[in-house]
């Protein structure tokens, strides 16, 4: 785990633009745990719903209810989980089977990681990257929504797995053709 020794580092603002992304989604992290407390708060105590509006607002509707902080807390889970994905690869941070890649030259180690892309990623990627493309737009025709008072415009979260998905694709790119590079100079 963590990143391979051969690796040259990344310069200063590249660190600094990474970390500052990954403490968005830090900030993430805690509105989906203040969500969580809050609808455990809320149902304990009989509370829903939390507030209504005069008018339909975007993504919430009429109210704030305890279904709209369960699937909030779900939309979050799905930006936390699905974005940041391509940074933690393209940062080499992502987890490796360690016995595969111990005591293993750099190039066999850029082996091993083309071949992972190939065997695993790149499959993944082909086919769910082709489907995640019509989930939102198939929630957008429809005007999706989540049921009993829940959060409306689903398309937008929908929208964020087709993007996460495309970004990794990108970096599988990247991170290939990296690859490839190392292999071939260091024969």
């Amino acid at each position: 785990m963590g990143t391979s020794p051969d690796k040259r580092p990344n310069p200063a603002w590249q660190d600094r633009v990474r970390d500052r992304v990954l403490s968005a989604f830090a900030v993430l992290v805690l509105l989906l745990m203040l969500a969580v407390g809050l609808q455990v708060a809320c149902s304990a105590l009989d509370i829903n719903p939390l507030v209504r509006f005069q008018q339909e607002l975007p993504v919430l509707g009429r109210a704030i209810t305890l279904n709209s902080l369960l699937d909030l807390q779900w939309h979050l889970l799905a930006v936390i989980g699905l974005l940041p994905a391509w940074l933690v690869w393209l940062a080499d941070r992502h987890i490796r089977v360690d016995f595969l890649y111990a005591g293993r030259s750099p190039r066999t180690r850029a082996l091993i990681d083309l071949v992972g892309h190939a065997v695993f990623a790149a499959p993944f990627l082909l086919l769910c990257l082709p489907a995640a493309w019509d989930f939102p737009a198939r929630a957008f025709r429809f005007g999706e929504g989540s049921a009993n008072d829940g959060l409306n415009d689903l398309f937008l979260i929908k929208a964020v797995l087709p993007l996460g998905l495309a970004a990794l694709c990108v970096v599988l790119i990247i991170d290939s053709v990296r690859l490839t590079v190392r292999i071939w100079r260091r024969r």
